[in-house]
């Protein structure tokens, strides 16, 4: 198994998916001079305010979009380099070589994750006002990574079954399912629900982007353990049967 994710991350090598691991968080440097820009000389951003827009847009729009492309891109080095028939040859398992490509995509976005702690810290260092919140501000990078995990495999399995535009399709209809969820009881069935329903206690902001007053049901942060186990619990359930099916696919 060490040999097959050593195998995947060397695809990774000079990729664009690489790229993509580092210029997504990169874009909030960007974002926050934006920001700067528009706030009248002399005036600062609150941190509370700057890392409530961070982390609304960033499960709302990158973790979907980016995992999607990442799965797109990971099955479109497979089809160019021969629709997986060297599993074949080699007499691979094509669970473990799923269970591979999974454990890759996760480091990856764990990669990004990591790289946004870095670049929201320093580009609030720039712009924000007051106690830097740098507890906060790991603690919700890493909470959308992990109950972000779920999304991996149902990515790849319509990037592989269908094909990019499908695995990008899913990922917009997530999105949208996601924020209309999020604020609802509904939350706990939408995948992409969980990390925008869960930076409501952690971060105070409404999945609409809008921060969230003292007293908001949403702020209620008992929301979090069982966000995490629900999350954990999708996330191996479909890691497992959508290897069963790509193992079924590659005997046919």
């Amino acid at each position: 198994m060490l040999n097959i994710i050593q195998s995947e991350h060397l695809k990774y090598k000079h990729s664009f998916s690489k790229k993509l691991v580092f210029i997504a968080p990169l874009f909030f440097v960007l974002y926050a001079v934006i920001v700067r820009i528009y706030i009248p000389s002399g005036e600062g951003t609150p941190w509370e305010f700057f890392i409530c827009m961070v982390f609304n847009w960033w499960p709302l729009l990158f973790i979907p979009l980016g995992t999607a492309l990442l799965c797109a891109l990971s099955e479109g080095r497979e089809r160019k380099a021969g629709n997986y028939r060297g599993l074949r040859v080699y007499n691979i398992n094509p669970s473990s070589f799923w269970f591979g490509k999974i454990a890759v995509l996760a480091f990856y976005t764990l990669l990004s994750s990591v790289i946004m702690i870095f670049v929201v810290f320093f580009a609030g260092l720039m712009i924000a006002q007051g106690t830097v919140p740098f507890a906060k501000i790991v603690e919700a990078s890493l909470m959308i990574w992990l109950v972000s995990l779920s999304i991996i495999p149902i990515q790849l399995l319509a990037a592989a079954w269908k094909g990019a535009v499908a695995s990008v399709g899913l990922s917009i209809l997530g999105m949208l399912a996601g924020v209309l969820a999020a604020p609802k009881s509904s939350w706990v069935f939408v995948p992409w629900s969980w990390p925008l329903r869960l930076m409501c206690p952690i971060i105070g902001v409404h999945p609409n982007g809008v921060p969230l007053e003292a007293g908001d049901p949403l702020l209620n942060p008992s929301v979090i353990p069982p966000g995490i186990v629900i999350s954990l619990v999708f996330f191996v359930i479909t890691a497992i049967l959508t290897a069963i099916w790509f193992s079924k696919r590659e005997v046919r």
